[in-house]
């Protein structure tokens, strides 16, 4: 008996520490208040961003499973030298929002899709409102270091909320490309008052709620001008 109470503990502990593994944010953001935008040196050069090979994958969880997808960079610029970035600037097309999740029926794919977008009657505001906000920005203020680690920072204006963000990178830097990917991270989407099923928000959601972690990957290629 006593031995069955003692596998049931630890079959419970072993529950629960994967549980909490799964829900464990990656790399989360702690926004700030905007900052100036990062001068760059004299030496820099100028790489335009290639939109058709740059994208943002986004992803959200609710109780009952999670939805993915992704969003297009509409144009932008880095400068760096070849061995920093220095600066830059993106803007995100919104209306790009796509859900890639495997399997989803095609019309709940676009019902989806146009509720993120805010296109439909009634619903505008409950997510990015993109007929209000066609475009986010991402303005970089600076390159830091963290446990070893290249931080990128910069301020993001999203639905004309500006709140200065880092995340981990990695970056190539030659005299004709540039290319820059982010780790996964997460922001916590109600910063920018994407507050849309948010149980922080709104009382008495019980399980129909959507959580306020929102996970993002860039992924950047650029071309020198």
């Amino acid at each position: 008996m006593k031995k069955t109470i003692m596998n049931l503990f630890l079959f419970t502990g072993i529950a629960a520490s994967t549980i909490a593994c799964k829900n464990e944010a990656k790399n989360k953001v702690e926004p700030g208040e905007a900052k100036e935008a990062a001068t760059p040196t004299e030496e820099a050069a100028t790489y335009e961003i290639d939109t058709t090979a740059s994208t943002i994958e986004w992803r959200g969880t609710k109780p009952t499973g999670e939805h993915k997808g992704t969003i297009n960079i509409e144009s932008g610029n880095i400068m760096a030298t070849q061995e920093a970035i220095t600066g830059g600037k993106v803007t995100i097309d919104m209306n790009s929002i796509k859900v890639t999740d495997e399997g989803m029926d095609e019309k709940d794919r676009t019902s989806l899709e146009n509720h993120l977008k805010g296109t439909v009657e009634g619903k505008e505001t409950d997510f990015f409102n993109v007929k209000k906000y066609p475009t986010a920005t991402f303005e970089i203020t600076g390159i830091t270091e963290k446990d070893g680690q290249k931080m990128l920072e910069g301020n993001l204006t999203l639905k004309d909320e500006t709140k200065n963000i880092q995340f981990p990178i990695d970056s190539d830097i030659d005299e004709e490309e540039l290319s820059l990917e982010s780790e996964t991270f997460t922001i916590d989407r109600t910063n920018w008052k994407v507050n849309y099923g948010s149980k922080s928000v709104f009382d008495n959601l019980g399980d129909n709620f959507i959580s306020d972690d929102m996970e993002l990957t860039i992924k950047v290629k650029a071309k020198r001008s």
